[in-house]
């Protein structure tokens, strides 16, 4: 005879952000179908700037009230029978992804840099290099321009795919839910959940549509591997602790209680899937053409909250599934973190497209990530007021995720008659013209090298600093030594932009709309603010305290 079914319980009261921010995308879902098309941008627009308000409000409330647990290391609930924990960690992380989700909405709703048309598409479905395909769009067509025949732009080019918005938003739940998966079966739903709205939304851009379409399809199929890796993993896990859980996989290894080849294996496989999130070499071969191709509003978003929630899910899934095991993923932890820093970095120096020296510069920053994560020690062997390893790594991602949103934002100024200026050299003399501009940019790649008085000098400093003191030493000397050589490809653009000749047809410096323009100027702000002050937000990641087992 069967045991009795017991439901499971859910703790609402800790919940409720998450589900705002799934109830929000399924009432645009709604709206899509029902409202006329007419009406559909101001209303998707305002239910996903609606729903992110109140689920950063109630992140907010959740974190002033969770409860300590044991010694008050922790704080939190374990809910859904084990599959969602909502801790310190998550509330950071929550409160973290829907800021960047406001930046991202923000300059999704942008119709001022590209002459009042949108970021987006008109109509996904027309093939690049048709007569029906606006200028710019990439292939034979572009030289018929958007006109057609009568001269005059096709009648969709002023449409919108405004479905973008619950996209955005389905995104985001599938990030806070990754962020607090306390088993793998959750965490895969969520890694899925994630990703499928990425991959539509980078195919979307309405300049260079091919471009646009290679990389939504490049995306798709590696993100496709990496979760069959994931799911492999996790099954290689399942045989080994009997359980899918976090907790009870700790408990198995505490316990030596399944075979140790499976262990190994199921942990560098689950390790696979989320190093494809991060980009982690050799799992970066997407970066560089998904953050060219897709729209520059899409990849601000992707590549500051698609890392925020995936090192979420690296954290927990090595603090509290495989904590003890540590000896067994630190050697591979090592071999990633350095590889992932020096090719990050060696091949962003040759780069000469803005987008792409920003996508190496993303992989080499999630080098610097990895190395926080090698400073992983137990609580009791910090000293009085030590920075530890999750603190470290919660503050850089803060650092990075603003930054990054900032940095693209600011890419979309620039102009030529196709699109975006993506050619590093057609910045030349930017700061002669545009100062303002060009200061900004110049501020945000500072942030990024990791100079003083900027908040990325402080998020390198602690992650260092966290991996050394956990004896980490021969990492840390080639991040260092990464750090530096970065330094000559950011200062590199920002010598030209202020000392170089501007070329003989400069690209036009737009004035953005309201929303492109506040999440710059908030993004510049807390560059700033965060490296001068950074003890208010450290502070605020140590009182998360750790990861609820």
């Amino acid at each position: 005879m069967g045991g009795e079914f017991t439901a499971p319980e859910f703790a609402w009261a800790q919940l409720w952000p998450l589900l705002v921010v799934f109830g929000t995308a399924l009432a645009g879902v709604g709206v899509e179908a029902f409202a006329p098309r007419s009406a559909r941008r101001l209303l998707q627009a305002g239910l996903a700037g609606a729903g992110l308000l109140a689920a950063l409000v109630g992140t907010i409330v959740v974190g002033a009230d969770l409860t300590e647990r044991g010694d008050g290391a922790a704080r939190g609930e374990v809910t859904a029978a084990g599959a969602v924990v909502v801790d310190g960690p998550t509330v950071f992380l929550w409160g973290l992804l829907v800021v960047v989700a406001a930046g991202g909405l923000l300059l999704f709703a942008e119709r001022r840099v590209d002459a009042g048309l949108p970021v987006f598409a008109g109509q996904a479905s027309v093939p690049p290099g048709t007569s029906a395909s606006p200028a710019g769009a990439g292939g034979a067509g572009d030289a018929a321009g958007a006109g057609g025949a009568a001269g005059e732009a096709p009648s969709y080019e002023r449409w919108e795919h405004t479905e973008v918005y619950p996209l955005l938003v389905f995104a985001l739940a599938g990030m806070m839910l990754f962020a607090a998966a306390g088993d793998l079966l959750t965490m895969f739903v969520a890694l899925e959940v994630l990703s499928l709205p990425l991959y539509l939304l980078c195919g979307l851009a309405r300049r260079r549509r091919l471009l646009s379409q290679e990389a939504a399809m490049k995306y798709f199929l590696l993100g496709a591997y990496s979760s069959g890796f994931f799911v492999y993993g996790a099954a290689l896990l399942y045989g080994y602790a009997g359980t899918l859980s976090l907790a009870g996989i700790a408990a198995s290894v505490r316990a030596g209680a399944g075979p140790e080849v499976l262990l190994l294996a199921g942990t560098a496989l689950v390790l696979v899937g989320l190093f494809f999130k991060v980009g982690a070499v050799p799992f970066h071969a997407w970066t560089p053409d998904v953050y060219q191709g897709a729209p520059t509003a899409v990849t601000a978003f992707m590549a500051a909250a698609t890392k925020i929630a995936a090192f979420g899910a690296i954290l927990r899934l090595l603090h509290v599934g495989l904590g003890d095991a540590r000896w067994n993923w630190t050697p591979l932890l090592w071999a990633i973190s350095i590889l992932t820093m020096v090719a990050g970095v060696v091949l962003a120096v040759g780069q000469t497209e803005v987008k792409r020296l920003l996508a190496y510069s993303s992989i080499a920053h999630t080098g610097f990530l990895l190395t926080g994560v090698l400073g992983l020690r137990a609580a009791g062997d910090l000293g009085e007021g030590q920075v530890g390893s999750l603190q470290a790594v919660l503050f850089y991602l803060a650092t990075y995720g603003v930054a990054t949103v900032g940095i693209f934002a600011v890419t979309t100024l620039v102009r030529d008659p196709g699109g975006e200026a993506g050619d590093v050299a057609r910045w030349s003399g930017l700061g002669r013209r545009s100062p303002l501009v060009a200061g900004t940019f110049a501020v945000f790649l500072l942030s990024l090298a990791g100079i003083p008085l900027t908040a990325g000098f402080v998020g390198k400093w602690s992650v260092f600093a966290v991996a050394a003191s956990a004896g980490a030493w021969p990492v840390v000397a080639v991040a260092v030594t990464c750090s530096i050589v970065a330094v000559y490809f950011y200062v590199r653009h920002i010598v030209l932009m202020f000392f170089a000749d501007p070329p003989v047809d400069p690209p036009a410096v737009v004035v953005p709309s309201p929303a492109t323009s506040v999440t710059i100027g908030l993004a510049l702000v807390a560059t700033v603010a965060l490296g001068v002050v950074p003890g208010p937000l450290l502070d605020l990641a140590g009182h998360a305290g750790s990861f609820l087992r």
